[in-house]
């Protein structure tokens, strides 16, 4: 459904009631629009991220690199 900023500031209850059990609602402000839509929806649209560290933990592992510093001296520095 569509709505006038100010007609669903008015009725912002209903906006969102319809939101959740009708689906999205536009709202429209000059030449403008926005949707209101239900969580869920949002989140099926979206898709889930994961977390950052199930992020981290899904990339490659790093088991066999050298992690050791290396303390050569990169050059002479008189002092």
């Amino acid at each position: 459904m569509d709505w006038r900023l100010a007609e669903a500031k008015n009725r912002l209850s209903e906006v969102v009631r319809l939101a959740l059990s009708e689906g999205p609602q536009r709202i429209s402000r000059r030449d403008d629009a926005v949707i209101v839509v239900a969580e869920q929806a949002y989140r099926d649209l979206a898709g889930e991220e994961p977390d950052f560290i199930a992020y981290l933990m899904s990339g490659e592992s790093l088991e066999d690199v050298d992690l050791r510093r290396d303390r050569t001296p990169l050059r002479d520095v008189a002092l």
